[in-house]
């Protein structure tokens, strides 16, 4: 009666031995979920922050942001994950963000895209790499999500409410924009136009920030005793601020005419003398001096070319009371007489053409006379005898 326990104990510890044993040999393999510890041995590195770096600064615009890092090492066999948290304070006590279990990066680097974040904070974010049973120590970071832009039109200076402008170029003058620390650095970009909707824009252009107030002038003249309308805005190439209101100008009134010549084709003989020289140069600056008025820029096409007709006869003048033979030249050898040239006989009888207004129709410029053969036929159209008295 005694034997029949004893034996059924027995038994049943004999069944039980390869289940024991089997558990036994589970516990040996380093890659068995039944093992819960860190394995003695095994080393992981602290994954590289790479993106955001530590104190970027991201615009709105880059969200949704992507944490990225250079994979761990480790010399385990157990396939390395990383954890990712982010956190609006240093001790991620409430984590905005939180994944686990990402699976390494076949580039030697992984990377999840986080949750959009709220705008105007800083943030703090960490990861570590984990293998189910070891794993290393976070590597922590910082960023900063800045505000939405905003950027306000820069405050006009002068010229505005109509005011009268001195020349033709006038300076237009802003105030730097107010804006917040989610925009760069600003260019102002100006238009001057002579209708309020600016669909007739007669000058336009851009400037840098280069202090607390840009300046911009005109690369052409404006036409005088006209009103225009300029108006101003700033941007960084991302954010453009609205247009500033139109502010109005006036030019003033074109500068009195320099005295014209006397009419007809000519001027008739005038006197010559003072100016008197066989020395072409000495000629062209002697009526130069002479006679200023003549050479004033900003003049009218029309006015231009009578002054350069009357400074013209004024040189012949002078030239045929320095002994010089000098006489209308004809255009082509047979049209009417050039402007800017006169026809010259020299001792040998040949006929030049001496060219003597530099860049007499560029009205923008002060006139200048000068003495220069040039090439082309000649046409020689006598001029009357002028008074050579002194």
């Amino acid at each position: 009666m005694t034997r029949r326990p004893v034996y059924k104990i027995l038994m049943a510890v004999a069944l039980l031995a390869p289940v024991l044993g089997c558990e036994a040999q589970k516990s040996d393999n380093p890659l068995s979920p039944a093992i819960a510890g860190p394995i003695a041995g095994v080393e992981i590195t602290a994954p590289r922050v790479l993106e955001p770096g530590e104190g970027i600064k991201l615009k709105e615009s880059q969200q949704p942001i992507t944490l990225l890092v250079e994979n761990s090492s480790s010399n385990g066999v157990r396939p390395v994950a990383y954890t990712f948290e982010v956190s609006s304070t240093d001790s991620f006590e409430q984590k905005l963000y939180a994944r686990s279990g990402v699976t390494s990066g076949t580039d030697g680097r992984t990377r999840v895209t986080v949750d959009r974040l709220d705008s105007g904070r800083r943030y703090f974010w960490r990861v570590r790499a984990e293998d189910g049973a070891n794993s290393s120590g976070y590597s922590t970071s910082t960023f900063e999500v800045l505000p939405k832009p905003q950027l306000d039109p820069p405050a006009q200076r002068s010229p505005i409410d109509n005011a009268q402008v001195a020349g033709r170029r006038p300076e237009l003058l802003v105030s730097t924009s107010t804006r917040n620390a989610a925009v760069g650095a600003l260019v102002y970009q100006f238009q001057i136009a002579t209708d309020v909707p600016f669909s007739a824009i007669v000058s336009g252009g851009e400037r840098g920030e280069t202090g607390s107030v840009i300046s911009y002038t005109p690369d052409n003249d404006l036409a005088t005793s006209t009103t225009f309308y300029w108006r101003a805005r700033a941007t960084d190439g991302e954010t453009t601020s609205a247009w500033s209101a139109a502010q109005a100008f006036r030019t003033g009134a074109a500068p009195a005419p320099a005295p014209g010549p006397a009419p007809g084709p000519s001027p008739g003989p005038g006197n010559g003398g003072s100016c008197a020289s066989a020395n072409g140069q000495f000629i062209a600056n002697c009526i130069m001096a002479k006679y200023p008025q003549y050479l004033a820029a900003g003049v009218s096409h029309n006015q231009r070319v009578s002054n350069m007709e009357f400074l013209r006869d004024r040189m012949i003048e002078a030239g045929i009371c320095g002994g010089l033979d000098l006489a209308w030249n004809k255009k082509r050898g047979n049209g009417p007489h050039s402007t800017d040239a006169l026809a010259w006989r020299t001792g040998s009888g040949h006929v030049e053409v001496v060219d003597i207004g530099l860049a007499y129709d560029d009205t923008g410029i002060p006139l200048r006379l000068t003495w220069g053969i040039v090439e082309g036929p000649s046409g020689y159209d006598p001029y009357p005898r002028p008074n050579c008295g002194g």
